[in-house]
């Protein structure tokens, strides 16, 4: 087995066992749903879709990335849980999730992605939430200055805005 492949099937394993562990708790949101998790979903909290409202957001474990993107001027700090903790309290276990925004736009991201790179849900950025005008209310973001082999139209193109939902294949 190449160690690339061995590396992503430990990380695939610890995403799957992470999941199983914190998915048994998901709790049902308090407020209108900000995201929903479809697909292969083991522990929906809304039917058979996992739903995500900002307070649940907000209590997971947040992570920053401060990093120049092509859609500002300058390097910005975005800051929310990791994808894959998000994928994980939900359950969620797939190839690759396909990003949903709220015009539709569509990117599918593979799951490697989110084992091997911190890859956060931003819900806020320079410390204050998005509006849906500056590319909120959550914005998908890969740590391109930390990892500057991310810098390419492949990654900026899997950085979804106005995410409004995640299935996972």
């Amino acid at each position: 087995m190449s160690p690339r492949r061995r590396a992503t099937l430990i990380g695939g394993l610890a995403l799957g066992c992470g999941a199983w562990r914190r998915a048994r708790a998901l709790e049902v949101p308090s407020a209108e749903p900000l995201l929903t998790v479809v697909g292969r979903v083991r522990s929906p909290n809304r039917g058979d879709k996992a739903v995500f409202d900002t307070g649940m957001l907000r209590r997971m474990q947040q992570a920053d990335i401060f990093t120049r993107t092509p859609w500002y001027s300058t390097a910005r700090k975005f800051t929310g849980p990791l994808v894959r903790d998000v994928l994980a309290a939900a359950g969620a276990r797939g190839q690759k999730v396909q990003a949903i925004a709220l015009n539709d736009y569509r990117v599918e991201i593979p799951f490697d992605d989110l084992v091997r790179y911190d890859v956060v849900l931003a819900h806020l950025l320079d410390g204050k939430p998005m509006p849906v005008r500056d590319k909120g209310p959550l914005f998908i973001m890969y740590p391109f200055d930390r990892q500057p082999e991310l810098r390419t139209a492949v990654y900026f193109s899997r950085c979804a805005w106005q995410l409004t939902g995640l299935e996972v294949l």
